[in-house]
């Protein structure tokens, strides 16, 4: 089929044949091989379904050779991460209830065109792959890039048309629902986020009916396999009536206590107390026990919400919780706050660096070095819990980006602000959308630390409960409410528009009333948090911190910069080793100096533009001995750059040896030629001192 202007296209039966189910999705150039495989057996002992996204990048796909000592690729990328997390939020709810065998998808990226990014290509293969197999998956899904480039849209926009766009907005789903959304914008206005995404969905219909043709087709042949049957999970009917009656109404109250651990703490204590009541009647059946009473606990939670329109935490439907912002938590840091929101808490700091300090990418993408980095924490402390330490995983990887996306379109440009930025944002206290708390916070760092952000950014994470035709939009979700509601859509942005969307669902997929209600409650929520915010700290300062690098910038000529950097690095090494500097260098001859000391800037600063600018006539300069023969010595006068000295010069008196006045090492202030036309021997002497050596003879 025809999709944006180019050609996509299924294949399957001739790759990897032992999989459940094996598809090769070309779109141009691009090329991802995209295998679904199923266990034949349950998985025993998991009260969840085991589903595993794998997304492998090839740098051959780009013809690269990876980065890094082994020169293979290793551990997944950020990007890939994300990638595979794209895949897995859509395909997830689309399994039966109960399903606990393994189910892998592997995405293979193997050609990858520039204009045709492949996380929708390794998508739409997922969905393909699945669909072609036994699983019990009830899709097709489908996924598409939407971009906005004036008052248009675009799907799968090139690379070109994407530089233009005022945002990236990656959507999926069924032919009758949404299942997923990301995105980032440049202050989109919700109603033209809503029309994207329908946009999107026009063409998912398109893409779904094309796969659905695909398995017919496929079936006829013989190489896709008949679906099989998933018993519904179906508890007792007595188990049901008695756990009912034994402990609905205490499950009701302790289920709106506020406190969170007070309130885990009663529900664990009513159920232990229920299966005590029970487990004489039914010995061997806890498990089913347990299962009924957390489905109660579901039910009760949700009709407290759909009937009673009543949180568990006592809040109306449209409220978000108490917060509270603070600044300057850290005294050394170059910027830190601390957003609370209920019992979610959470710690942004911000750290300034030179632009040497930025990110290199090392993937297929384009993107080479990232000047902006978010980075995400969730200990485990702050859910009151115990877990091995280990590096950051998906979770802390796609809450870090998803932040990144919300605050790039604000972060000031490489000419207004020339600094490298990071942002560490720890979540101290959980109970529900750090990740939109870390966007609050992030946004107090950023300006505590004098960052000039063109406008502050608040977030909001929005619920669901849906029974039936009937549903309710919950602002601000708490952690209880996520766990037992339909949805989880997290929206930041500023008061003209979004910057960042990301919406995760359980179930088959919303329509355009919940999304258009949902996206003018987060509006709302949005607005009542930044007013919380701006109480706090209204602007960016106007001062970086005291323990910030100061940046200094200049311009040379680009055809200098080769003498600056010198052989291997050599010039600019030693200039960094003498000053403490840290500096770099862009092509087009632009300068930044990077140091808290101001008096190293500027000798760091004179020695760069001496080099650039050469000797100049009847200046003085400071120079090292680097070299004495009979006649003279030679002083560095600048990296590189030598002059002679005349042993006449050396002293108003004779001088038969330079060494009785002049030793290596020593310091010398010279005069230069009064013009170019004399000679090296016109250098005088005016005075020294040695580093090392006392001088022989006074000159």
């Amino acid at each position: 089929m025809s999709l944006a202007g180019r050609e996509l296209s299924i294949e399957t039966g001739h790759l990897a044949k032992q999989a459940s189910g094996a598809v090769l999705v070309r779109y141009g150039d691009t090329v991802v091989l995209v295998t679904a495989t199923t266990s034949k057996e349950p998985r025993e002992g998991v009260d969840f379904f085991p589903l595993t996204v794998d997304y492998e990048e090839k740098m051959y796909a780009v013809g690269k050779i990876p980065g890094g000592f082994l020169r293979r690729e290793g551990r997944a990328t950020e990007a890939a991460t994300l990638s595979a997390r794209l895949i897995d939020r859509p395909i997830r709810p689309l399994f039966p209830k109960g399903y606990r065998c393994d189910v892998q998808i592997v995405a293979t990226v193997l050609s990858v065109e520039a204009d045709n990014e492949p996380d929708m290509c390794a998508m739409i293969g997922a969905s393909a792959a699945l669909h072609l197999s036994s699983a019990p998956f009830m899709g097709p899904i489908a996924g598409v890039s939407v971009g906005l480039i004036g008052d248009e849209f675009i799907i799968n926009p090139t690379e070109a048309q994407r530089a233009e766009s005022r945002m990236h907005l990656s959507v999926a789903g069924t032919f009758d629902a949404i299942m997923m959304v990301e995105a980032g914008a440049k202050e989109v206005p919700e109603e033209q986020m809503l029309d994207a995404i329908m946009f999107g969905h026009e063409e998912i219909q398109r893409i779904v009916a094309m796969i659905e043709e695909f398995r017919a087709d496929a079936l006829a042949a013989g190489i896709a396999q008949n679906k099989i049957d998933v018993e519904p999970i179906e508890l007792p009917e007595d188990i049901v009536a008695d756990v009912e009656a034994t402990a609905h109404d205490e499950l009701k109250e302790a289920l709106q206590i506020v406190n969170k651990q007070a309130r885990d703490e009663a529900v664990s204590a009513v159920k232990d107390k229920a299966v005590e009541a029970l487990i004489e009647k039914y010995p061997e059946q806890e498990e089913d026990l347990r299962a009924a009473l957390e489905a109660m606990m579901k039910q009760i939670v949700r009709k407290l919400i759909t009937l009673e329109h009543k949180r568990p935490d006592g809040r109306a439907i449209t409220e978000v919780r108490p917060l509270t912002c603070e600044v300057d938590l850290l005294p050394r840091a170059h910027g830190s706050a601390v957003f609370t929101r209920g019992q979610t808490q959470i710690m942004s700091v911000t750290t300034l660096g030179s632009l040497r300090d930025n990110q290199l990418l090392d993937g297929i993408e384009n993107v080479d070095s990232r000047r902006y980095l978010h980075h995400y924490n969730f200990p485990p402390y702050s859910v009151g819990e115990t877990r091995p330490m280990r590096g950051p995983g998906r979770r802390e990887i796609g809450h870090g980006a998803l932040a990144r996306r919300a605050l790039e379109p604000v972060i000031p440009s490489e000419e207004e602000f020339p600094y490298t930025i990071r942002v560490v944002s720890e979540a101290i206290e959980s109970n529900g959308s750090t990740s939109m708390g870390s966007v609050c916070g992030s946004t107090l760092s950023l300006m505590a630390a004098g960052v000039p952000i063109k406008k502050p950014v608040s977030g909001v994470a929005m619920g669901l409960i849906r029974e039936g035709d009937e549903f309710v939009v919950l602002t601000d979700l708490q952690g209880l409410e996520d766990a037992l509601g339909d949805m989880d859509f997290k929206v930041a942005g500023t008061k003209d528009g979004i910057t960042a969307i990301q919406m995760d669902i359980k179930i088959k997929g919303i329509d355009e009333p919940i999304l258009r209600q949902a996206l003018a409650q987060a509006y709302d929520g949005r607005m009542h948090i930044m007013g919380k915010m701006l109480e706090t700290i209204s602007e960016p300062r106007p001062e970086l911190s005291k323990w910030a690098p100061k940046i200094i910038t200049f311009s040379i000529n680009p055809d200098k910069i080769r003498e600056v950097i010198g052989s291997g690095g050599k010039v600019i090494n030693k200039i960094i080793a003498d000053t403490g500097v840290k500096i770099d260098i862009e092509d087009d001859g632009s300068v930044f100096i990077a140091t808290p000391d101001s008096e190293a800037a500027a000798k760091a600063r004179k020695i760069i533009e001496g080099i650039a600018n050469g000797v100049e006539v009847g200046q003085e300069y400071t120079g090292k001995v680097v070299r004495i023969i009979p006649i003279g010595a030679f002083i560095e006068l600048l990296p590189g750059k030598d002059g002679m000295l005349h042993i006449s010069k050396l002293s108003n008196e004779r001088v038969e040896k330079v060494e009785d006045v002049l030793n290596i090492g020593d310091e010398v202030r010279c005069a230069s030629p009064a013009s170019d036309s004399q000679a090296a021997s016109t250098w005088s002497a005016r005075t020294w001192s040695s580093r090392t050596n006392a001088p022989r003879a006074a000159p």
